[in-house]
């Protein structure tokens, strides 16, 4: 996986998590065309354990890949299904108020 923090200072931080196959590629479902961009999910690889740390702890939440929703899941951050479907894989959004 990849992982990304953005921060936004008096807005919380942003966590960007996918999947590795999923960096650099272009998902296409009918209309929807999503570029999963090294410059927003990063290019410096992480391990499950960094994942859960920096979910944990994020504001909001950005997951492409089904690895990375499963660990949110896991966590307790979203019910398994959550978000859409890019063709056959799951992004999620999470914004915490």
């Amino acid at each position: 996986m990849f992982l990304k923090i953005h921060h936004a200072p008096g807005a919380g931080d942003v966590v960007a998590v996918c999947d590795r196959e999923l960096l650099n590629r272009t998902l296409k479902d009918g209309e929807i065309e999503v570029c999963v961009s090294d410059k927003f999910y990063g290019s410096t690889p992480a391990d499950e354990e960094e994942v859960r740390r920096a979910l944990s702890d994020a504001s909001n939440i950005n997951l492409m890949g089904e690895r990375c929703v499963t660990i949110a899941v896991d966590l307790g951050l979203i019910e398994s299904g959550s978000g859409i479907m890019i063709g056959t894989v799951p992004h999620v959004l999470v914004v915490r108020i």
